[in-house]
């Protein structure tokens, strides 16, 4: 399995650079993982403008079946995630893209171009830190898939 995380901008914190480093080497033995950074928009300053230049990169860069994560998506729990991209699998699917917006979100053209959109609920997260956790669910996600005891 292949699984791309595609998001705007570039992580800067080393906390988080650490975190993400460490969950890309625990997922190394279960899939190749791919972060993709495209550029942050920053010469339009109409936000609608923005949006839909940073979701033309994402779109470039998104491969195999495209989620897009969005608090209007649909939201699941750990297990739900991971029987998401276990049926992926089983079914043929053998890349997934996760796309993460910039700071206000992704465009209507991204939202209609994914297969699916996900949400990981109602509250606002830093979209740096929201890439870690997004790293620690794909991880728990495929340690459910394969029974083994990190999941609780």
């Amino acid at each position: 399995m292949k699984i791309n995380i595609v998001a705007v901008g570039k992580i800067k914190e080393k906390f988080l650079i650490d975190g993400i480093a460490e969950y890309s080497k625990r997922l190394s033995a279960y899939a190749v993982v791919n972060q993709v950074e495209v550029p942050e928009e920053t010469s339009v300053l109409n936000v609608e403008t923005k949006s839909i230049r940073e979701g033309e990169r994402l779109l470039e860069k998104a491969r195999g079946f495209k989620i897009g994560l969005d608090s209007k998506g649909l939201s699941l729990d750990s297990k739900g995630l991971s029987k998401l991209i276990h049926s992926n699998m089983i079914n043929g699917i053998s890349e997934i893209s996760f796309i993460i917006g910039g700071s206000n979100g992704l465009s209507a053209n991204v939202k209609n171009s994914c297969d699916m959109l996900l949400s990981f609920g109602k509250f606002t997260f830093p979209h740096q830190l929201f890439r870690l956790m997004l790293y620690e669910q794909i991880y728990r996600s495929f340690t459910i898939i394969n029974n083994t005891p990190y999941h609780k």
